[in-house]
């Protein structure tokens, strides 16, 4: 047990829900791993507050034509080892990303280029092969080490990935699975050492444990269920935290094993959709702190698409569609959704089985840790249903998830989507560089999505995050309230 936070103002107590298993950018797909190694790593540019670029490991960049990008890069920069870093790092990731003996779902933004040059040690040219809309965006990627990582045989399964070396404003102290994290600020830090010396992320799987130690002021950051935020907090919780709500940049959804046979006709798919009350699982999960998902991409940006609206329940079409296919009271549609622990997806699983037992559908629950749930049944695809969430991007990149090629290993494709159109409208709408005209097709492939139901899209919920209000100075953000981090001071 740790003592009160108030003792110790420049250490920031935080939780996790899940054990990561990698520190590593290139091949953490959990959010949580994600999470750490945006501390501990840099990317060439980042998003500032207003979700605008700005630079980071590069000085500057500019596009000598469609197809070739310069970056000019920070030549002030050390590796937490205190070894300077230089253009072949920028040159050892990309080869790393784009290997064949790495499984990662990001390679694929990284198969457009064409070359990768070295002109100087601080400056790099990249040719793509075709204009690609996503050509500066990609370099948001973390930048690994060259000069630790040249000579390793095996990088999926390193020592680097628990005590890695990066560029950031924070190194890795301490590491081990379903445990705390902890973060020591960097001195060598190129922008300057973050104010707050250290990050404690404790592991609290369970979320009333999380909440707990919120109100007792053991944690500095985090979130509310919708529930606590309405029920459960009083003057007192107010008086110590700041909180602060917006649309979050996540939507739950219910994803069908398309290469089982139970959910290849898409009546069937269809009947769960119409099953489903949406705005129920809104109601009753997030008291009204959100919304009905109806589709893959963000709300507000040019990719969504708001002429499809999502379903309405209506038990009797469900039932209807069913019975063309031979299922009735005697002989019932029966699969198994299978979701994590230390998420509301419990929940929402339970009230979605409730709703579907209405029309006449049987659906078993299966509840497991999320690494043992990422591992051996989603990774491996041993699923009928599974109950998930995708973050949203601010730029819409179809691809890893929706593409037929993403279906192979390391791919996000998890259930086996197929569609040749929306196969087409990605590989089309990665060549233009027209925001307007990318949009517009991503609008297309929005609603040729919809229409296929290839997931039971849900819930965006709201994110409510609180602050101790002894830390400044802290703003919210389209990219969340922890983009200034490194100058946040924590008052005694």
């Amino acid at each position: 047990m740790f003592t009160c936070s108030t003792v110790f103002s420049s250490v920031l107590h935080m939780s996790i829900s899940a054990s990561p298993s990698r520190i590593n950018p290139i091949i953490s797909t959990d959010s949580i791993g994600s999470q750490i190694s945006r501390w501990v790593f840099n990317g060439l540019i980042s998003y500032d507050k207003n979700a605008k670029i700005k630079m980071e490991l590069a000085k500057s960049y500019k596009f000598l034509d469609d197809t070739t990008l310069e970056f000019e890069l920070r030549d002030d920069v050390l590796w937490s080892d205190g070894k300077p870093f230089t253009a072949k790092d920028v040159l050892f990731t990309y080869e790393t990303i784009i290997s064949p003996k790495i499984f990662t779902p990001y390679a694929a933004s990284f198969t457009h280029i064409k070359s990768v040059k070295i002109i100087n040690d601080y400056k790099v040219v990249i040719k793509y092969k075709y204009p690609y809309f996503q050509a500066l965006n990609i370099w948001m990627m973390e930048i690994l080490p060259m000069h630790i990582l040249q000579n390793e045989k095996d990088l999926m399964t390193s020592k680097f990935n628990q005590s890695p070396i990066g560029t950031g404003p924070y190194t890795l102290e301490k590491f081990s699975i379903s445990s705390d994290i902890v973060i020591q600020s960097n001195p060598k830090y190129f922008v300057h050492k973050p104010n707050i010396d250290k990050m404690i992320f404790h592991f609290l799987p369970d979320r009333s444990a999380q909440f707990l130690m919120l109100k007792s002021k053991k944690l500095d950051v985090g979130s509310l269920s919708p529930l606590q935020f309405e029920r459960q907090i009083d003057d007192d919780f107010k008086k110590n935290f700041n909180i602060y709500e917006d649309i979050a940049h996540v939507y739950s959804y219910v994803g069908m094993n398309l290469k089982n046979k139970k959910f290849k006709d898409k009546r069937v798919r269809e009947a769960l959709s119409y099953a489903i009350n949406r705005q129920e699982l809104v109601d009753i999960l997030y008291f009204g702190h959100g919304r009905v998902c109806n589709g893959p991409f963000l709300p507000g940006t040019g990719a969504y698409n708001k002429d499809v609206k999502a379903p309405k329940q209506d038990i009797n079409r469900a039932k209807k569609l069913l019975k063309e296919l031979g299922y009735d009271d005697k002989n019932p549609f029966e699969f198994t959704l299978t979701t994590n622990t230390g998420s509301s997806g419990a929940y929402a699983a339970q009230i979605l089985q409730y709703q579907l037992k209405k029309a006449g559908i049987i659906m078993h629950l299966r509840v497991m840790e999320w690494q043992a749930f990422l591992n051996t049944v989603v990774k491996p695809r041993k699923f009928e249903a599974v109950l998930m969430a995708w973050s949203l991007g601010l730029k819409a990149n179809a691809y890893s998830i929706w593409h037929s090629e993403s279906s192979k290993k390391g791919g996000f494709n998890y259930i086996g989507y197929k569609n040749e159109k929306v196969d087409f409208l990605i590989k089309k709408a990665e060549k233009i560089i027209d925001q307007d005209k990318f949009d517009a097709i991503y609008r297309d492939m929005y609603k040729e999505i919809t229409d296929d139901i290839p997931y039971l899209f849900l819930v965006i919920p709201n994110s409510i995050t609180v602050v101790n209000k002894k830390i400044k100075p802290v703003s919210p953000s389209i990219i969340g309230v922890m983009h200034n981090l490194i100058d946040w001071v924590k008052n005694p």
